[in-house]
């Protein structure tokens, strides 16, 4: 029996699975399933049996087809604010996150959904696939980083066009604009998903969450400033253990065998 009331969760050797199981809502993101969300990934945090994470939709239509409605529809000036730092607070968990998440957006993938996916290191995305922040429609804004994140990946004028229209894209458009990162067929998402997670769980372990911190704190400072934070990770990994296995592997030409540290 899961722990977990909205959270489908499995491993495929040391790849995690997440599958966000609300079917008959689309898997909208209520207050109950983005504290699930955090819960799980607080508690996978220090797990370094885990070397990659998958977060996808149960069933076939929807990845995250928004928010509830209902909770929405409920809240005043106090109690939004609460409400998005909660789900922001998630986004930036699953941001900051160790190991890679991978977002496999097999439907809808609307508001707190795109939110979502956007949060993840790299998103892959079925043929079938829909993005789109259309908060607007309903009064609202973006909440959990979308204004953020979305500018910072498609820039500021196509962010605008998204948010501010609220008008929903496919698959195709959204891997144009650097929304999505890869486009499958929806019966090889999953198999692509896991098979890049694998390969990414293959490489060094130290390494892997170094480049990621990286890439990722660096994207929000100068570029000197990023250049210092990759130096000094840079040194970190070289002082590691999995350094000198990976080098000296190569070196005897066999494959490395890396232990995380």
């Amino acid at each position: 029996m899961s722990e977990y009331n909205n959270l489908l969760v499995e491993t495929k050797g040391a790849v995690l699975i997440v599958r966000i199981n609300r079917e008959r809502a689309l898997n909208a993101l209520n207050l109950e399933t983005v504290a699930e969300l955090q819960q799980l990934f607080d508690s996978y945090r220090d797990n370094n049996s885990i070397v990659c994470v998958i977060v996808t939709g149960a069933g076939e239509k929807a990845f995250v087809a928004g928010a509830d409605i209902k909770e929405l529809a409920d809240l005043d000036s106090s109690s939004g604010v609460d409400l998005a730092a909660k789900g922001q607070h998630l986004m930036m968990t699953i941001q900051d996150f160790p190991r890679p998440v991978i977002a496999a957006v097999n439907g809808f993938a609307l508001g707190g959904g795109t939110e979502l996916a956007m949060a993840c290191d790299i998103r892959l995305a079925s043929e079938k696939a829909k993005f789109g922040q259309p908060e607007v429609s309903l009064g609202l804004i973006p909440g959990y980083g979308g204004t953020q994140r979305l500018s910072r990946l498609v820039g500021r004028g196509k962010a605008l066009q998204l948010i501010l229209s609220g008008e929903m894209i496919g698959a195709a458009e959204a891997y144009r604009i650097g929304l999505a990162d890869e486009v499958y067929s929806p019966e090889e998402l999953m198999d692509k998903a896991v098979k890049l997670a694998e390969l990414i769980g293959s490489k060094g372990p130290v390494a892997v969450t170094l480049a990621k911190e990286s890439i990722n704190r660096g994207l929000d400072v100068s570029l000197p400033k990023g250049c210092d934070l990759e130096k000094a990770n840079f040194g970190s990994v070289c002082g590691s253990e999995d350094k000198n296995e990976g080098t000296r592997a190569f070196l005897d030409k066999r494959k490395a065998e890396f232990k995380g540290r």
